[in-house]
């Protein structure tokens, strides 16, 4: 009995050394989500321009990215460029400000210009909340009928873009075409 009681620290000190070891090897930028492949949350909420108010069914009709930003997120400014490019090469994107002011929000898209076709404003975190949102930026990629395809969290470079998303996006176009 005393052998066991010697040896019991050992066994637990061995058991969270293979889980703290398992963690090295794990992507902090691939956060789960129980979302995949279950419709975009129900919402109703105004624009950021405050022209109307949107829902999930806004979203619906053509594949598309649905990004989670704000101004007080310095990574949102690194992928704000990349965003515009995608725009104007014809990706649909739609914005979801989290957690934000109105009037910044608004100066922000007039400066660094607006990618977004909707833009959603979700000052109380609301939506953020129903998505898992754990920060900004984090992008949904969204198919015609408004059904979660995958997430991703962090900026989205030109690197990110070619070799993960467009890859998803495109196949969801080609789906459309079909």
């Amino acid at each position: 009995m005393k052998r066991l009681i010697l040896v019991l620290p050992l066994v637990g000190f061995l058991a969270i050394a293979v889980f703290l070891y398992r963690g090295l090897f794990l992507d902090p930028a691939e956060l789960p989500s129980a979302l995949i492949d279950k419709p975009f949350p129900a919402f109703s909420l105004p624009s950021v321009t405050g022209e109307r108010t949107l829902t999930e069914a806004d979203l619906k009709g053509k594949p598309a990215l649905v990004n989670v930003w704000g101004t007080w997120c310095v990574s949102c400014r690194v992928e704000h460029p990349v965003l515009n490019k995608l725009s104007q090469m014809g990706v649909t994107i739609y914005g979801v400000n989290y957690k934000d002011d109105n009037a910044a929000a608004l100066k922000w898209l007039k400066e660094f210009h607006n990618p977004y076709q909707l833009d959603i404003r979700d000052e109380q975190g609301s939506l953020g909340l129903n998505l898992g949102v754990y920060g900004a930026p984090e992008t949904f990629l969204i198919d015609k009928d408004g059904i979660i395809r995958h997430k991703f969290v962090g900026v989205i470079d030109e690197v990110v873009w070619r070799e993960q998303l467009a890859p998803l996006y495109q196949s969801l176009v080609d789906e459309v075409g079909k």
